[in-house]
């Protein structure tokens, strides 16, 4: 018995779900994820009829590989003695919890920061052993930068810097893009891409010489384009585009370089209250009447509601980044590319796998809060 056209599809499926779960399945955080999904893949083998058998086989066996392969696997990591790391955003999220737990490791960790001063500084001092250091440290300052590395070259001499963590980054404000103003649109990019490009290329010398690694923090936004993320989605791909070029030409030097693209955790990056009514307020008074009177206040204003709702949804276990980056940085085998969080992998796969018209229709029913839309469409219905 043949087998119809959508049981060919379903295996072709079925197939490339089972290699999207040998690549991810490398993380031991993601085996019970991987082991799930290989179950659900056998549960549609049972649905297709027996002339895709040899289909259905293949697709099991890559299954079963996966599972063999992250249960048998062991890591090989470096000794964390000797070795120095500078992490960017250190004030609060994943930087600051990064600092802590590779401070506990016995790393020596300059923690950059940009209120030397603050909360989360104070509290790194006090939890911290003396081998951590906190650094004064805006990336879009570059007085700030060299002064930082002025003092990492004087303390760590010829052994260099093992490790740089480019994890400071601005979310903005969730909006059409359409709608946000070039002012924040211009500090996202900076902050995001060019102002971590510059540490970068300041610290380079010290990592080449400690044959080291450089990590940097993206997001799946960077692959994926979000409604509502334009800017924020635009810095994250040029990041992704261009440490991916790094990653190629640092090779001969004996450098690593690695990047991370969590899915949607609870960090400060997403703002709070008064800092989303305060852009908002500047979206209404900066945009032509115009284009505020197609959007409408009412939609405008809705926006708060979407990352509010956003903030309440992330996750705020951090460990599954915090993991990564470790691994990033000590493993004798660093990945080129980490996906932590339950929808960091699965997004981008779907959107690989699915025609732009259908992604788009699912992407339309997520991302609709409240069942808000411009005044201007709504008036036309």
């Amino acid at each position: 018995m043949e087998a119809s056209g959508m049981e060919l599809w379903l295996c072709v499926l079925i197939i490339a779900t089972s290699a999207a779960l040998l690549m991810v399945g490398w993380s031991r955080s993601h085996l019970s994820w991987s082991v799930g999904l290989v179950v659900v893949e056998l549960m549609l083998c049972c649905w297709i009829s027996n002339g895709s058998v040899a289909v259905i086989l293949l697709s099991v066996s890559c299954g079963c590989c996966m599972i063999h392969f992250t249960a048998g696997r062991k890591e090989d990591m470096l000794p964390v003695q000797g070795k120095a790391v500078l992490i960017t955003g250190c004030d609060s999220g994943f930087g600051h919890n990064l600092a802590k737990i590779l401070d506990k490791a016995g790393m020596k960790v300059y923690a950059g920061v940009l209120e030397e001063f603050g909360p989360g500084a104070q509290e790194l001092r006090e939890v911290s052993s003396p081998q951590l250091t906190i650094l004064q440290m805006d990336i879009t300052n570059i007085s700030q930068i060299s002064e930082a590395h002025k003092l990492i070259k004087s303390q760590i001499g010829e052994t260099g810097l093992w490790g740089l963590v480019n994890n400071a980054g601005v979310l903005g404000h969730m909006c059409d893009g359409e709608l946000l103003p070039m002012r924040i649109l211009r500090k996202i990019l900076n902050v995001n891409f060019i102002a971590g490009t510059e540490v970068t290329k300041v610290f380079l010398p010290l990592i080449r010489q400690a044959q080291g690694r450089i990590v940097c923090v993206s997001s799946m936004s960077g692959e994926v384009p979000f409604p509502g993320f334009a800017a924020y989605g635009a810095s994250k791909a040029a990041v992704i585009s261009y440490y991916g070029a790094l990653r190629q030409e640092l090779s001969c030097w004996g450098v690593k370089v690695a990047i991370v693209q969590p899915g949607g955790f609870k960090t400060n990056i997403l703002g709070n209250q008064e800092e989303w009514s305060k852009l908002q307020k500047e979206i209404l008074s900066t945009q032509p009447l115009e284009v505020i009177d197609a959007y409408g206040e009412e939609y405008i204003c809705s926006m708060q509601h979407r990352l509010s709702k956003m903030t309440t949804q992330a996750c705020p276990d951090f460990r599954p980044v915090l993991d990564d980056i470790q691994h990033a940085l000590l493993s004798e085998k660093p990945r080129p590319f980490y996906h932590p969080g339950r929808t960091a992998w699965a997004v981008p796969f779907l959107q690989r796998i699915c025609p732009t018209w259908l992604f788009d229709a699912i992407f339309a029913q997520l991302f609709t809060y409240d069942k808000f839309c411009p005044a201007g469409v709504a008036s036309k219905r």
